[in-house]
């Protein structure tokens, strides 16, 4: 469990908290003490082109019926005056920044295993602006804030680890592109923010079990795991047997937390991590108790048959 209130007096912003990790991120953020700027598109009145039901306003709702403080704001981080206009209000109510966590993923725009002259230049445009230019542009607009203070963190939440992007496609061009981008963008970040003592970290999940995952497999948080197994050794199997690695959003969210509350987190500068390396090294697990290592299973999979896999030696 992390512990409460280590990061009473910091202020975060978490772009793109209206579900799955960015959520997650914020309310363990709140239930640390910080004061939470949660941002999105999808109002109760307004949904985002998502099409999905949860709103920005309901992420903060949550932090702050559990004592926590968060300022729910709606932003559409493809806009710059938007995006400064969030940086300036956060300049004037707190004065500060010490935490920014980029988290919009632009997941509703990727078409898997089409390629390039293929895709749907529309949606690819889409995703290249969702998942990595909104990440390019906030920082470009809070940094100069951030920095004010030394110490503060910038997580660049990507999907992969920098190991295993080098050496796997991700399926479309588009999305390579996109998620690769994201680690090298906190890698560079990294370097300008040295000297201010700050730190910018490229952070990865393994396979998330967000809203949106479990909808798209059909399964919920209770029997998503013996609907997976129940997949083992099958082919086109939704969801695949893969998926009984999965982990919360609170796993990657705990990792953050424990980044922002060390005083040593200077060490990850540049670096790619996961939430499970985040999870050993902290000490801390996903709110089953368990510590899934995706990234270890998939790689096993490559090379040894599903039925000869035992999952319990990953988790």
């Amino acid at each position: 469990m992390q512990q409460e209130h280590v990061l009473q007096g910091k202020v975060a912003l978490v772009a793109g908290a209206t579900r799955g990790a960015g959520r997650a991120i914020a309310r363990e953020l709140g239930s640390a003490g910080a004061i939470v700027y949660c941002t999105g598109r999808s109002t109760r009145t307004k949904p985002s082109d998502y099409g999905r039901p949860e709103s920005i306003e309901e992420t903060a709702e949550l932090i702050n019926d559990h004592g926590g403080t968060a300022h729910p704001v709606v932003v559409d981080h493809r806009i710059k005056s938007q995006v400064q206009s969030l940086v300036d209000r956060i300049e004037a109510e707190y004065g500060q920044l010490d935490i920014l966590v980029n988290d919009i993923g632009g997941e509703a725009y990727v078409e898997f295993d089409i390629p390039l002259w293929e895709y749907d230049w529309d949606h690819g445009q889409r995703l290249i602006e969702a998942g990595l230019m909104t990440h390019l542009l906030t920082s470009h607009c809070a940094l100069e804030l951030l920095r004010r203070r030394h110490g503060g963190l910038v997580v660049e939440v990507t999907d992969g680890t920098r190991k295993y992007n080098a050496t796997h496609f991700r399926g479309t061009v588009v999305l390579d592109l996109t998620k690769t981008a994201v680690d090298r963008l906190a890698y560079a970040e990294g370097h300008e923010l040295v000297d201010y003592d700050g730190t910018a970290v490229s952070v990865t999940p393994g396979w998330l079990r967000s809203e949106m995952m479990l909808d798209a497999f059909g399964v919920t948080e209770d029997n998503w795991r013996a609907a997976a197994e129940a997949n083992r050794g099958k082919t086109a199997a939704l969801p695949p047997y893969e998926f009984v690695i999965s982990e919360t959003p609170h796993m990657l969210a705990r990792g953050i937390v424990a980044l922002a509350a060390d005083p040593q987190r200077a060490r990850w500068n540049t670096k790619s991590v996961s939430s499970f390396e985040l999870a050993q090294h902290y000490d801390f697990t996903d709110i089953d108790g368990s510590r899934p290592d995706s990234w270890s299973f998939i790689e096993a999979m490559e090379s040894t048959a599903a039925t000869e896999l035992s999952v319990d030696e990953y988790r």
